[in-house]
């Protein structure tokens, strides 16, 4: 966030594009957006993420837009609108990458192991 206009920019520029302010603090985000904009890709560029799958530009809660994939969700349920939430995915030891889940989904697996940790303390 830039500190002389409060103008929030993603990623980081060393500049404000608002009013060219050199000076910038950080804000913690939600997490939580909507899909801007999506793209399928049939015949990727990485060999990491198994064709087809959606890329995704999500704008988030705070006004700023992020570029990411879908995870959880087949490629052709995604459309723009779609609620999603920001989580982190571990592909390897070494890679964790910020991708988004439907919102409903993140929702469902935080209840699902909610209910697992009080099952696990009633026994």
């Amino acid at each position: 966030r830039c500190t002389a206009c409060a103008a929030l920019r993603f990623p980081w520029l060393p500049g404000c594009a608002r009013c060219g302010g050199p000076d910038w603090d950080t804000v913690e985000a939600s997490g939580e957006g909507t899909v801007y904009s999506y793209v399928v890709m049939h015949h990727p560029p990485f060999p990491a993420f198994d064709p087809p799958y959606a890329v995704v530009l999500v704008e988030l809660a705070e006004g700023v837009r992020m570029i990411s994939n879908v995870v959880g969700t087949p490629y052709d349920k995604v459309r723009i609108g779609m609620p999603v939430r920001l989580v982190f995915q571990s592909y390897d030891g070494d890679l964790t990458l910020p991708v988004f889940r439907a919102a409903e989904e993140v929702v469902a697996e935080e209840v699902v192991a909610e209910e697992a940790v009080a099952e696990e303390a009633a026994v």
